[in-house]
């Protein structure tokens, strides 16, 4: 396989697996990726696996073509990928191992030498030339071992990613990318999001045009798709909304009560359920579902005065893997001595910003009536943003929305005729309640103070401390003028045709302007509220809640430089230039400050 006109691909496809790192099911096999990189000098990425010894050198041989490689760059040292270190070096004598110092401490422990003689040690940002390509390494510690070192190539604008993009599956087998890209993150690499945090922020600077995994596809095409689902995946988010049902039951009543909850969600307009049977289904592929939904429900009986051991496994699972931000309802099942929502909540203590429905389903041996009334009320709980998303059953005239305002951060949104258009904003008051009426401070300089002086229209959406920055990134961090800040959301709709915004939000407010007060940089428009909605219990996102605990902290440390004051991007250099435009959020050098 041809990549580019100088880089090859000469990894091998596993059909014999039947479970990667002996646990995990890959029916459609695995990929054990390598790649070449012909110039003046030919570098090697990483080798395969053991039983592929002379399939993958006889890649190797055809791709040089009579000629011998000079580099073999060994990015991570899961046997998976390393195993072949020794067998190269006995065939390739005048070959060099470029590798982290810890790769090569793990060498040591694998083929009993560390390469003293025939290695060069390499460290974040070194670089090394090959003639027309220059490689840079990017340290990767912990996505998923404390080796990894990714490498760029800036002649061709590919990221060399090591395990991460990776997927289960053969190369010759097609099926969906995202559904075992996911079980294979979260089964995997799932434990280290702070990790792959930090690495995505670094490919943030880097123009990247191809990204080649070690396993599975190689990717060239829409790659903010892939990106944004690291970014998702990464900080905890939530990829799809709806609820994760998960339950174990031995008679079948747990089953039932989980079933009818499951009819009730959608009946409410949940826009996907996903029911999961931990004794039954792979456990892989429900603990990607507790990942994908932001809501979850763990359904299970009390047993020898613990829980049913597939659901005590579960939760483990979940925990190992840093299991957070996301709401969790309890059905128990107990005869005499009821003990497991009790047990479920005492083993996710731990967890990160997990909250607790309000509302539990207590089953007594077989589901009551009661338990029905119970498994509604949880329903009512856990829709209650989806039951206040449509026409049909909103309350439109909750006024108890105004009590969500406070000093915290809101999206305007506007429509300038053609397309939605919104904006961050932190200037949101009540200023009377006979009539009720809100004012809204926007800078003139922004494309919805045009677009609102024009409509005399908009609806202001009260973000909620569950909003993560991705939030902030699409509405602060670029105009509405030359983006399309919707274009990756599925628009909800308020009765004047504006958008309300469909997750972060714990109350939404349509406005029409009744006044407008200028202020200079700034425009007030006076409005009354024609509608609002309460969406969710959530607390309101205030603006130090997202200093805090929202935007990402600068990694400034040893490093000279410039600091973006809006998203923490640091600018390595003695001088920022006049002219700068920070790559994430576009704003200017005036918005740099240096580092201290």
């Amino acid at each position: 396989m041809t990549i580019t006109n100088d880089i090859r691909y000469i990894g091998v496809n596993d059909h014999k697996i039947d479970l990667f790192e002996g646990q995990y099911d890959v029916p459609n096999g695995m990929a054990y990726n390598s790649y070449a990189i012909m110039d003046e000098k030919i570098a090697v990425m990483d080798t395969v696996d053991r039983n592929f010894t002379h399939e993958w050198l006889d890649n190797l041989a055809a791709a040089l073509g009579g000629r011998k490689p000079d580099y073999l760059i060994v990015q991570h040292m899961e046997p998976d990928h390393s195993a072949n270190i020794a067998n190269f070096m006995k065939l390739y004598p005048e070959a060099v191992i470029v590798a982290s110092a810890k790769a090569f401490t793990m060498m040591q422990n694998f083929f009993g030498t560390d390469y003293a003689d025939r290695r060069v040690v390499v460290k974040e940002g070194d670089t090394l030339s090959l003639g027309r390509h220059t490689l840079t390494f990017v340290t990767a510690p912990m996505v998923h071992w404390p080796e990894v070192i990714m490498t760029y190539d800036s002649t061709d604008r590919v990221l060399f990613s090591a395990d991460g993009f990776g997927k289960f599956g053969a190369l010759d087998v097609e099926e969906d990318w995202a559904c075992e890209a996911r079980r294979y993150y979260f089964g995997i690499v799932g434990k280290y999001g702070a990790q792959v945090q930090a690495v995505l922020k670094k490919a943030a600077g880097l123009d990247i045009q191809i990204i080649c995994p070690l396993h599975g596809p190689v990717l060239s095409e829409n790659l903010p798709y892939y990106l944004g689902l690291y970014q998702t995946w990464s900080s905890y988010g939530t990829e799809t909304e709806g609820v994760a049902v998960f339950y174990t039951s031995v008679y079948g009543n747990t089953k039932r009560a989980a079933e009818k909850l499951a009819e009730s969600l959608k009946a409410k307009g949940c826009p996907k359920v996903a029911l999961n049977d931990l004794a039954r289904e792979d456990m892989a592929e429900c603990v990607e579902d507790a990942f994908r939904y932001g809501r979850i429900v763990l359904a299970t009986t009390t047993y020898n005065a613990e829980i049913f051991p597939f659901m005590r496994i579960f939760i483990e699972e979940l925990t190992e893997r840093n299991f957070q931000n996301r709401t969790v309802g309890f059905i128990e099942n107990g005869s005499w001595a009821p003990m497991a929502e009790k047990v479920m909540k005492k083993m996710l203590e731990g967890c990160k910003n997990l909250k607790f429905a309000e509302n539990s389903v207590h089953i007594r041996s077989a589901v009551s009536e009661e338990n029905l009334s119970e498994i509604e009320a949880l329903a009512n709980e856990l829709c209650q943003d989806y039951l206040a998303q449509q026409d049909a059953t909103a309350n439109k005239s909750d006024m108890t929305a105004l009590f969500r305002i406070g000093y915290g951060l809101y999206v305007v949104t506007s429509h300038d005729g053609t397309k939605d258009n919104g904006l961050i904003v932190n200037t949101v008051t009540q200023v009377t309640n006979t009539p009720n009426r809100v004012a809204v401070t926007i800078n003139k300089d922004s494309y919805s103070h045009h677009i609102i002086q024009q409509t005399g229209v908009m609806n202001v959406n009260c973000l909620s401390v569950e909003a993560p920055f991705k939030v902030f990134e699409t509405f602060g961090f670029q105009s509405g003028r030359n983006a399309d800040k919707f274009a990756d959301l599925k628009p909800i709709r308020t009765d004047n045709g504006l958008v309300m915004l469909p997750n972060y939000i714990n109350a939404m407010m349509s406005l029409k302007v009744v006044q407008y007060v200028d202020l200079g940089t700034h425009g007030m428009f006076i409005c009354d509220v024609t509608e609002a909605r309460v969406i969710s219990d959530a607390e309101t996102m205030t603006y130090t809640y997202y200093l805090d605990k929202v935007k990402p902290k600068p990694q400034t440390e040893g490093k000279k430089g410039w600091v973006c004051k809006i998203c923490g991007y640091v600018y390595e250099g003695e001088e920022l230039p006049e002219d700068f435009v920070c790559p994430l959020c576009k704003h200017g050098a005036a918005d740099f400050e240096p580092i201290e």
